[in-house]
C-alpha cells in the first residue's frame, strides 16, 4: 500500500519561505505522477502545482507561479514544494497526492493516493 507522508509545514510571517516535503512509501514511486493540493477554511480543494514521472512537466496554479517552485528526488522517494513570498491568502491544509498514471495533472480525480496533510500558516 502506498503511504504518502507530508512534513515541513508551520507558522510563517507574510514574506517568508517554507519548503514541503512528501515522503513516499510502499509503491514504485519513481513511476507516479505527483502534486500538491491545498485547501483553506471553508474552501474546497485546489491544485497547487504538479510534476510528472520524467520531471519534466511542471505545471502551476496561476496563483503561486514565480512563488513556489515543486521539485523530486527520486533517489529519496520524496517530492518537494518550495514556497517563498508567502501570502497570507497561502495559509491552509497541504496535501501530497500521487497518479499512478504518472502524468502531472491538475485534477484531484486524477489522483489515486492521497497523504494526510500539513498545515501551513501565513501571518500578515
Amino acid at each position: 500500500q502506498v503511504q504518502l507522508v507530508e512534513s515541513g509545514g508551520g507558522l510563517v510571517q507574510a514574506g517568508g519561505s517554507l519548503r514541503l516535503s512528501c515522503a513516499a512509501s510502499g509503491g514504485t514511486f519513481s513511476r507516479y505522477g505527483m502534486a500538491w493540493f491545498r485547501q483553506a477554511p471553508g474552501k474546497e480543494r485546489e491544485f497547487v502545482a504538479g510534476i510528472n514521472w520524467s520531471g519534466y512537466s511542471t505545471p502551476y496554479a496561476d496563483s503561486v507561479k514565480g512563488r513556489f517552485t515543486i521539485s523530486r528526488d527520486k533517489a529519496r522517494n520524496t517530492v518537494f514544494l518550495q514556497m517563498n513570498s508567502l501570502k497570507p491568502e497561502d495559509t491552509a491544509v497541504y496535501y501530497c497526492a500521487a497518479a499512478r498514471s504518472g502524468s502531472s495533472t491538475a485534477s484531484s480525480e486524477g489522483m489515486d493516493y492521497w497523504g494526510k496533510g500539513t498545515l501551513v500558516t501565513v501571518s500578515s
